[in-house]
């Protein structure tokens, strides 16, 4: 019983302490309109970006596919993290992402399309926007930060600390 108790208990702490909620929370036509306002395209039954849509013979590519919904900078309004892979597309990286948001006229907006891995960081930007560190091969990585109308690059960092390229 202690064993099945704890099991539960991490499970829960894992879930909780990711922030992390899947496509599930949003409706079939909020899901094509995110995929959408990221220029996304429906081929089949899978979203793919433009460079995804000339992958079809690569073995490594992975479609578009929504890694979060939630509100991420606690507006009141769902945004959207979308990941695709592939290294035709995205080199040794492997992986693109884009970010979207739901605004208050229910409309949605691409604040910003990368490749790379994105990590959200506790600093934040505009709009209480978090910085995003873009990772990838290497070691001393990207730090973009929300001017509210668009990310900019802010500084570079490996592990915590700042760092030059």
């Amino acid at each position: 019983m202690k064993a099945k108790s704890l099991t539960i208990s991490l499970a829960t702490i894992l879930i909780s302490s990711t922030g992390f909620a899947l496509s599930n929370q949003l409706s079939p036509s909020e899901e094509a309109s995110a995929f959408k306002a990221a220029g996304y395209k429906a081929k089949g039954n899978q979203w793919r970006s433009e460079c995804g849509l000339d992958a079809t013979g690569s073995t490594s590519y992975a479609p578009g596919k929504i890694q979060i919904a939630r509100d991420i900078n606690k507006d009141g309004h769902i945004d959207v993290l979308i990941t695709e892979g592939g290294t035709f597309c995205y080199g040794n990286t492997g992986t693109g992402f884009s970010l979207v948001s739901k605004e208050s006229n229910d409309r949605w907006k691409l604040l910003i399309s990368s490749q790379g891995i994105p990590k959200f960081l506790d600093t934040k930007g505009a709009g209480d926007w978090p910085d995003i560190l873009i990772g990838g091969p290497g070691f001393c990585f990207p730090v973009v930060r929300w001017d509210g109308k668009k990310y900019n690059l802010h500084h570079f960092e490996y592990e915590g600390k700042r760092c030059q390229p």
